[in-house]
């Protein structure tokens, strides 16, 4: 995903998945996907959002993904 055009977006998320994760399967070994966000706030309450378990989520289920905060802004 990339920033909103006339946005200085610095603050992202990297997601990723575990390395011995099956769905690597059938994705690159080194997939990944970056969403960036104007605010740290903003990227800050997005990463809590991502982390939790959702309404559709089965009882204890969590995500596989990995989240990791970086910043910097895209590249």
């Amino acid at each position: 995903m990339t920033a909103p055009k006339n946005t200085q977006a610095t603050f992202g998320i990297r997601i990723s998945l575990p390395k011995d994760d099956p769905f690597t399967t059938l994705v690159d070994d080194n997939w990944h996907a970056i969403h960036w966000y104007p605010t740290q706030t903003a990227r800050n309450t997005a990463l809590e959002d991502m982390r939790k378990e959702h309404v559709y989520s089965r009882h204890g289920d969590s995500p596989a993904l990995i989240f990791e905060a970086i910043e910097g802004g895209p590249a």
